[in-house]
């Protein structure tokens, strides 16, 4: 079984980053892991013994010694027109394309269907994530069906229809009428309203539920309040929950939801807090744990796989499909197809055949390593599952639309059509989108605006998106009317739709006034990603000043300074010729270290660099 870390390559085989002696050392000094020599050491060691990576476990800071004393060290420690310069007529432009904005008095009812990643007409919706957190497992979505019989469709419609500040008095009103109130019927409601990704109802039920002491809580249920505390007011009012639970039902259920939030948020220092702290009350490592700190470690620093995977040699625990899954992915993301067909032959081995998101996920890096063949392979593989899982049509038509197959998009789509969901149709937006047929994803939404029983922005966003990457301005803004005419709020997905189609139109000033005009209107804040659109064009132009604005307006919404926010500041001095003094004492500021692309950049914008004429 753990053959499989005979079949990697090393990382810079594999194309990673290795950073200079001076960037290590700066590293080092952030995480306490100074480098004492090379890692042949435990490269070799695990080769051996382990089920890992080559390219995971050759780093320029590993020990073979680091897993040998856990209790202490574990985890590291670890010249351009302005926006204001804007004619005034935009103003009453944005006022009309906005129509009804999100406010706080609209914010009970409509943020949670605004902020949703997924589709909520009442569909099972499939999530990488969702699969690790604690209440949303398979037994769980089981558990949820054979309990939809037994709970009164009145009181779910109640809680489902109620803005969320009136929860409360629904559920009093249902007490009062003489109901009982179930384990059953409460276990139901809370996976329908997790399932649906209605995390603040869920959230009000439960302390609804433990005010009135209507439901007498075990860890589980303790463990389910944090995950939603978690998801809904952030990590720390989470952890400050988690010490209010007695002592007697503390249990490793109840930190693994902890873990489970910081690793999917991506919160590595807090996450590694949280494991070791798992570990000092004695419990046990499980492959739950493992899971999500794969699932961090496969975002964050994949170099910190290599970690894992000697702890579960050591613990002796066995990987399940949902770490090959990961490790899968990690390895086509290294561009180690070879490495990956290993993982999947030993996965094999082991009696687990992939599951069908496996396979998407396998068919997606055989397309993006150039492997057409065996991706199409997969594919025909997957069409034979279409009939007993209805999910897997819209893996088909999005990994077909990446292999620029028109025909199968249109042949899937309408084996798809006739029982087609929401999101299946969402799915067909952007594949008809990215293979330029703008006619047939305008027919798919026409179809979805008509059989959806209410759209929302998140609906409207693919389309939107469409016209901005095919510079079609008047059919954007025609879209965000009709958006306001129906009635759809108006939140960061649209603003951020408009952002994009007035970049693409070459109107980068009458973006940023909207970006800037939005951060204003509502207690939403506009999207990560919008901030960083306006702010690459700004860097292109070499507008120092401005580009300079939109990095301290991030700042001023809350994002936090990562390094591709100083690549498109460096790269503005960069283009307008101009002196980038005190950049680097700025990164070291915000705990950003450069890789090598930053670094050569660095060296291309500093001032005092020597040149020919000074040497």
């Amino acid at each position: 079984m753990w053959a499989i870390r005979r079949s990697s390559s090393s990382l810079k085989k594999q194309g990673f980053i290795s950073r200079s002696s001076r960037i290590s050392c700066m590293m080092n000094k952030v995480t306490g892991r100074y480098s004492e020599g090379n890692s042949e050491g435990i490269s070799n060691e695990i080769s051996d013994q382990y089920l890992s990576f080559r390219g995971f476990c050759k780093t320029a800071h590993g020990s073979s010694k680091l897993f040998l004393g856990w209790q202490k060290n574990f985890f590291s420690l670890v010249g351009t027109k302005s926006s204001s310069e804007i004619d005034s007529n935009l103003d009453d432009e944005f006022s009309e394309l906005m129509g009804p904005t999100v406010t706080k008095g609209m914010l009970d009812k409509n943020v949670e269907a605004e902020l949703c990643k997924d589709d909520v007409d009442g569909e099972d919706v499939e999530m990488p994530h969702d699969k690790l957190e604690l209440s949303d497992s398979e037994s769980d979505a089981r558990q949820g069906e054979s309990l939809r019989e037994k709970v009164p469709m009145e009181l779910l419609k109640a809680i489902t229809a109620a803005p969320v500040l009136s929860l409360d008095r629904v559920m009093d009103e249902w007490i009062e009428k003489g109901n009982d109130l179930t384990r059953t019927e409460i276990t139901f409601i809370r996976i329908y309203l997790r399932r649906r990704h209605m995390y603040k109802r869920a959230l009000q039920l439960f302390e609804w539920l433990e005010l009135k002491r209507q439901l007498i809580f075990t860890d589980k249920d303790y463990a389910s309040h944090v995950d939603l505390i978690a998801k809904v007011h952030g990590i720390h009012k989470a952890e400050t929950y988690v010490e209010r639970v007695p002592n007697s039902f503390r249990s490793e259920v109840v930190y693994l939801s902890l873990l489970a939030n910081c690793a999917y948020k991506g919160y590595m220092k807090k996450s590694e807090e949280i494991f070791n702290k798992m570990r000092n009350l004695g419990f046990p490592l499980t492959s739950s744990v493992c899971s999500h700190l794969f699932l961090l470690y496969n975002k964050k620093d994949k170099k910190k796989i290599v970690d894992v995977l000697l702890l579960m040699k050591k613990e002796n625990v066995k990987p399940t499909d949902i770490i090959y899954q990961i490790l899968i992915d990690a390895k086509g993301q290294s561009n180690d197809i070879a490495g990956m067909e290993q993982i999947i032959e030993t996965m094999k081995a082991e009696g687990m055949e992939p599951k069908m998101y496996t396979k998407s996920i396998i068919a997606k890096h055989y397309i993006f390593g150039g492997l057409v063949g065996k991706a199409e392979n997969v594919l025909k593989q997957m069409e034979g599952e279409i009939e007993e899982n209805h999910m897997v049509c819209r893996h088909l038509i999005a990994l077909y639309a990446n292999l620029k197959k028109v025909d199968d998009v249109r042949r899937i789509w309408q084996l798809c059509e006739p029982n087609a969901r929401i999101i299946d149709c969402m799915t067909a937006i952007e594949a008809f989108g990215k293979l330029h047929k703008i006619e047939e994803a305008e027919a798919v939404f026409d179809k979805m605006s008509k059989e959806g029983k209410h759209l929302t922005s998140k609906h409207y966003y693919p389309l939107l998106c469409i016209y901005a990457s095919h510079k079609m301005l008047a059919k954007g803004k025609d879209l965000v009317k009709r958006m306001s005419e129906s009635g759809c709020p108006i939140g960061p997905l649209t603003w951020d739709g408009l952002i994009r189609l007035y970049i693409k139109a070459g109107e980068v000033e009458k973006a940023d006034t909207i970006l800037q005009k939005a951060a204003h209107v509502t207690c939403l804040k506009p999207k990560f990603t919008s901030y960083v659109a306006v702010m690459e064009e700004y860097a292109k132009r070499g507008d120092v000043h401005d580009t300079e604005k939109i990095f301290y307006k991030m700042r001023q919404a809350g994002y936090v300074c990562r390094i591709h926010q100083f690549q498109c500041l460096i790269q503005a001095y960069i283009n307008a010729k101009a002196p980038c003094y005190g950049i680097a004492d700025r990164m070291k500021a915000d705990n950003v270290f450069p890789n090598r692309v930053l670094e050569n950049m660095l060296l291309q914008s500093d001032p005092f660099k020597k040149t020919l004429l000074t040497c």
